[in-house]
């Protein structure tokens, strides 16, 4: 056997098994940022954590399976991010620790009991997908504030993001056009759609698949003449005029940390679920001269990263 190995004060005497489990696809990048903050805790992977993970990439309905085979693997932790992971996390599994992210309103939906006191084996770090999408909308328009008829692309069967954008809208006073799309081949069809509608701007809703698919969405949207808002300040960088969102690096510390603790004996339902208090905003100046945007000073002064 393996001599054990020291994690921060903590003395194990195995792997920990964590399993990581996403509605994404690998290429997203975010495992990798987590590995990073599990790192800074003492956490090395091989050396005294494994990790296995399951990618649906894209298609929800294989999720369930996915949640079961890390049940059968006997993991020490689930990591699971969006809300559909971690639903089928927790049908999976009532006594593995769960450690959620990117789940919006976790009380709402039945996964925990409160924020505060979550009770049964959930814990994490909650996105807040109604206030940071209705605060995109409000950066949008801040920008091209003479563009009054904004399309929303938001994750087909999922409410949430519409929901908010619909009830930011209507506080907005502009007229908001929803399309759904569920798979990059709806990508198309959807942007055709816009601009028969006569769309003038875009909000690319909050969710793994439209991040994964950044760069195409953003390519469609300068073809289609439309400045766009996404969910994370890195896309600006992949073609969205405008980035904003939590911090990741923030992010995946706050995970580490609440999986470090449960490992330390901290029961999950004894952990808060925490909520982001660092965000990241980007603006492409490239992007707005393609598109003949003039960004206003009060939007660039405020913008924590400036693509020239």
């Amino acid at each position: 056997m393996a001599p054990a190995q020291t994690a921060g004060a903590q003395s194990v005497e195995k792997l920990k098994r964590i399993g990581y489990l996403s509605s994404g696809a690998r290429a997203s990048g975010f495992h990798e940022s987590f590995q990073s903050g599990l790192r800074d805790l003492g956490w090395i992977v091989d050396q005294n954590v494994a990790i296995e993970y399951r990618f649906a990439e894209g298609k929800n309905e294989r999720l369930p399976q996915l949640a079961a085979e890390l049940v059968r693997l006997r993991v020490d932790l689930i990591v699971a991010q969006p809300t559909t992971a971690v639903l089928a996390a927790k049908n999976a599994t009532s006594t593995i620790p769960i450690v959620m992210v990117n789940v919006g309103d976790p009380d709402r939906i039945g996964l925990v009991d409160s924020l505060a006191h979550p009770g049964g084996n959930v814990t994490g770090v909650v996105i807040l997908i109604g206030e940071l999408e209705a605060k995109r909308l409000s950066l949008l328009l801040e920008t091209v504030p003479d563009r009054r008829r904004v399309a929303a692309l938001v994750p087909a069967g999922s409410r949430a993001n519409e929901t908010a954008l619909r009830k930011a809208a209507a506080g907005l006073g502009v007229e908001l056009l929803v399309f759904p799309a569920g798979a990059p081949s709806d990508y198309p069809a959807a942007f055709a759609a816009m601009e028969a509608q006569g769309a003038q701007a875009l909000v690319i809703g909050a969710t793994p698949q439209f991040q994964r698919d950044g760069k195409q969405l953003a390519d469609l949207a300068l073809k289609a003449r439309l400045p766009t808002v996404c969910e994370w300040a890195e896309m600006a960088h992949a073609g969205c005029l405008i980035g904003y969102g939590p911090s990741r690096t923030a992010l995946r510390k706050r995970m580490a940390d609440q999986l470090a603790r449960i490992f330390r004996g901290v029961p999950p339902g004894d952990l808060p679920i925490e909520q982001p208090i660092v965000f990241e905003f980007a603006v492409n100046q490239k992007i707005a001269k393609l598109l003949d945007v003039s960004i206003p000073s009060a939007v660039l002064i405020r913008a924590d990263d400036v693509i020239e």
